[in-house]
C-alpha cells in the first residue's frame, strides 16, 4: 500500500498508488480509519504530478526523533555513541510536504540536512516486546531532520534547534510495511543541489526498528499516526571539515529505496 496525502477543495484527502504508478482517489481523508480498516475501494484516477503535497502523515499525535542513531555520525559529531537510544521531540509545526519550500529564520544561520527513515506506528503500543514489535508499525516514509546547530547547541536540550516551523519534511509517500519485506536492507541517501552528501543503509542503525517501538513502548504508550524518525546518518554538515551550512535557494533530496524522493528548496523567511 503507497498512500499520498494531498491538499483538496475539501481538506486533506488520500490517494493510493498501484506498482504501475497509477493514483487514484481514496474518498477520504481519515488516515486513522484508513489503517484500522484497510484500503478503501479506490474511486476516480489522479494526475500525481499535478497533486499539491501534502506531509504523509499530516496531523500524527507526536513525534518522536532519535539522535546519534548511526555510529559514524555519532563519530563525526564528536559524541559517544550511546548505550540508550537519544530521543528528543518535534511537533506538529515542524511538518512539512515533499516540494514545500522551507524558509530559513534569521535567528540562525548553521542550518544542517539530515536524512532519516520515519516509521510511523499503525496500532496502539505499550510495553511491546521486540518480537512484536513491527506488528504495531504501519508503514515507512522518507524523512529530513532539518536542524539550527547553534541553537541545538545552546543547551543541552536538543528541543529549539530541532522543532523551528517547517523544519520536519515527511514524504512524498506513506509506504506500508508490507511493501517493505527488510527495513535493514534499504539504502538512505541525501543529496544537496545534486551532490550526494549521505549514503548509507538502515543496517547500520545502532538501535534498529523493532528496538525502538518496544523501547519507547515501555515509557510512553504509541499510538496510531505517532512518527519515530530513527536518526541520520554520517555526511552531515556538522561532521565536515569545510562547514558551509545550508543556504536560500539550496535543494535537498532524501531518498530512502522504496520510499521515493522527498524535496525541498531552502528559502528566505520573510
Amino acid at each position: 500500500m503507497i498512500l499520498i496525502s494531498h491538499h483538496t477543495p475539501r481538506g486533506i484527502a488520500l490517494a493510493s498508488k498501484d506498482g504501475g504508478g497509477t493514483v487514484r482517489d481514496l474518498g477520504t481523508g481519515d488516515l486513522a480509519a484508513l489503517m484500522a480498516g484497510g484500503l478503501p475501494p479506490a474511486g476516480a484516477e489522479l494526475e500525481e504530478t499535478q497533486l499539491k503535497l501534502a506531509p504523509c502523515v499530516p496531523s500524527p499525535g507526536k513525534i518522536i526523533c532519535v539522535g546519534l542513531n548511526y555510529r559514524r555520525h555519532a563519530a563525526e559529531a564528536g559524541m559517544a555513541v550511546p548505550e540508550t537510544p537519544v530521543l528528543f521531540s518535534k511537533f506538529n509545526n515542524s511538518l512539512a510536504a515533499s516540494g514545500e519550500d522551507i524558509p530559513l529564520p534569521a535567528i540562525a544561520e548553521q542550518y544542517d540536512y539530515e536524512a532519516e527513515l520515519a516509521v510511523v506506528i499503525g496500532k496502539r503500543a505499550q510495553n511491546v516486546a521486540q518480537g512484536q514489535a513491527l506488528d504495531h508499525v504501519f508503514g515507512y516514509c522518507n524523512a529530513n531532520d532539518l536542524s539550527a546547530r547553534e541553537l541545538q547547541a545552546r543547551t543541552s536540550q536538543w528541543l529549539l534547534g530541532k522543532s523551528l516551523d517547517h523544519f520536519l519534511p515527511i514524504g512524498p509517500y506513506l509506504v506500508s510495511k508490507e511493501e517493505i519485506p527488510d527495513v535493514t536492507r534499504l539504502g538512505i541517501r541525501c543529496f544537496l543541489n545534486g551532490e550526494k552528501r549521505q549514503d548509507s543503509t538502515i543496517a547500520d542503525l545502532i538501535f534498529g526498528v523493532e528496538e525502538l517501538v518496544s523501547y519507547m513502548s515501555r515509557h510512553l504508550t504509541l499510538e496510531p499516526g505517532d512518527i519515530i524518525s530513527t536518526g541520520t546518518p554520517e555526511g552531515v554538515i556538522l561532521g565536515r571539515a569545510e562547514k558551509v551550512w545550508l543556504k536560500p535557494g539550496d535543494q535537498v533530496v532524501v531518498e530512502v529505496d522504496g520510499l521515493g524522493r522527498l524535496s525541498n528548496r531552502m528559502v528566505s523567511s520573510a
